[in-house]
């Protein structure tokens, strides 16, 4: 019997500015900055959609939700994460399993890990032991090492239900 799998992978990056919240994983960390962008920010629930949009193969986040439309100003990006596994249920997919990393200087994540992943399960509909969430420095490298950033990347297996 074969099963028909595939792999997406995503990744997202954002500055780190004042007078926003840190959402990571749908999550509000505290800590007295929080990500840019045109929704949220939240990295990591963006790579999660790019992720398994990309597996499916159904184009990527900006392809649903453009940053240039007004709709999507301040937008909650559980709804974007939503919307890419409505997509792969639509498609006849089901999602196997995902793992993300984190780049993030500070604040540590590793507190917040847990509650993180039990998020990410709840809006893809998955068991938490099937969300992988690690978390590291870049060492003083580059802008998430000088902690003007943070980027996350994430890899998504899917399969064809039978």
């Amino acid at each position: 019997m074969s099963t028909d799998l595939r792999v997406g992978i995503g990744y997202d990056s954002h500055r780190l500015v004042e007078d926003r919240k840190l959402i990571l994983g749908g999550v509000q960390i505290p800590f007295d900055k929080g990500l840019s962008g045109h929704s949220d920010g939240d990295i990591l629930f963006h790579a999660l959609t790019d992720a398994l949009l990309g597996a499916a193969g159904l184009g990527d986040i900006g392809h649903y939700f453009p940053p240039s439309d007004p709709k999507w100003k301040d937008a909650d990006s559980e709804v974007f994460l939503a919307h890419a596994r409505k997509l792969i249920d639509d498609n006849g997919y089901r999602i196997v399993n995902v793992d993300a990393v984190i780049g993030l200087e500070r604040p540590k994540v590793g507190p917040h890990r847990d509650v993180i992943r039990k998020n990410v399960a709840r809006v893809l509909g998955i068991e938490t032991d099937r969300v992988g969430l690690k978390a590291k420095t870049a060492e003083g490298m580059g802008p998430v090492g000088e902690g003007s950033a943070a980027e996350a990347r994430v890899v998504a297996l899917i399969e064809r239900r039978s």
